[in-house]
């Protein structure tokens, strides 16, 4: 979504129609993204805003992954470190207090942005080493994103820097694990040769993909760096922009 239809509160020339040409065209598709700053809710209303109509259960978020995750698991005990938007997807889960040091089974970890300080990175790694069984769940693993401002960090170097610091491995809901590729290729209800993920981020979005069995097209907006084609990953198509799109699937048609 970001970066591929929209760079944080500007639309990308073509994307509204494109995604129109989608809908009108009844392939099947998902919006997918790895942002934890907003509940599906917000994303759908952010996307009508721009003139993309979607539904919640279009948006596939890691967020909403993990919190249908816990529900299955039976879990208590689940400490949050996500927006107050992102919040939304795990109402009804049983929470731990905002200021709670220990009691933690599950230590959730998503992109607080300008919420991060010390003393919250560190009481989520209090967290973990009071419970040696507390599972670490990252809501995905970018490294970084183009926000309004500029570049900025996301996720994975505060899930890595708790990982190191409490010897454990984070389950990962997100790209570009593979689990979560298969969930969106579930939701579609299609083989995993047969679906495209769209992106900007080579490394997320295309080998994620790749890996998955997914093909992995990566286009020429968002934090795209013309570098990203002279490293080793291969994206099998590339845009300039997911404008390209109706044109790339009629030259497949044909």
């Amino acid at each position: 979504m970001d970066g591929v239809l929209y760079t944080a509160d500007n639309i990308i020339s073509g994307a509204v129609e494109a995604a129109a040409w989608v809908r009108a065209h009844g392939i099947p598709h998902l919006f997918v993204t790895n942002t934890t700053s907003k509940s599906r809710a917000a994303l759908a209303e952010k996307l009508l805003s721009f003139g993309i109509p979607a539904q919640q259960a279009e948006i596939l978020t890691p967020a909403a992954a993990a919190a249908e995750w816990l529900h299955a698991q039976g879990g208590s005990g689940i400490a949050l470190f996500v927006p107050p938007s992102a919040r939304l997807e795990f109402a009804g889960l049983p929470c731990l207090p905002d200021d709670a040091e220990s009691g933690a089974s599950y230590v959730v970890v998503g992109d607080l942005s300008n919420l991060w300080d010390y003393r919250t990175l560190n009481r989520a790694f209090r967290l973990l080493y009071h419970n040696p069984n507390a599972q670490l769940i990252a809501l995905g693993m970018t490294r970084y994103w183009l926000a309004p401002d500029g570049i900025a960090l996301d996720v994975a170097p505060f899930v890595v820097a708790l990982e190191h610091a409490s010897g454990r491995k984070a389950l990962v809901f997100g790209k570009p694990a593979r689990p979560f590729f298969q969930a969106a290729v579930e939701k579609l209800r299609l083989p995993a040769g047969q679906v495209v993920m769209i992106g900007d981020d080579i490394e997320a979005d295309v080998r994620g993909a790749q890996s998955a069995g997914l093909k992995g097209a990566l286009v020429k907006t968002g934090k795209f760096r013309p570098a990203d084609l002279a490293g080793t990953i291969k994206p099998d198509m590339v845009f300039a922009s997911i404008a390209d799109l109706p044109r790339w699937w009629n030259g497949q048609a044909t």
